[in-house]
């Protein structure tokens, strides 16, 4: 299931493995992720959190995203991989695994 981060990202994030995409609306590469990730979505067990960079700016410096899109694959926090940059759908799908 895909979540665009609205409130807290620990409460979104603490105890689950999750992927997080951090994003910006104007990025182009942003918006072909969104699409891949629809279509992975399907395919997958783990929950997608969006993080919009510019209504979460702390959370992107926290984080230490510097460009976007960064994916990170997360369990209970703690990142296990990151990943800048677009991705196609074969590619994601090896990085979720």
């Amino acid at each position: 299931m895909i979540k665009y981060l609205e409130k807290n990202f620990d409460e979104e994030v603490k105890g689950k493995k999750v992927l997080v995409d951090f994003f910006a609306t104007w990025c182009g590469p942003c918006k072909m992720l969104a699409e891949t990730l629809k279509e992975v979505e399907k395919e997958i067990t783990i929950d997608i959190i969006k993080v919009d960079v510019d209504k979460f700016p702390d959370e992107a410096s926290r984080y230490n995203v510097f460009s976007v899109p960064t994916i990170y694959l997360m369990d209970d926090l703690k990142i296990l991989k990151t990943h800048t940059g677009y991705l196609n759908k074969e590619e994601l799908k090896e990085f979720i695994k």
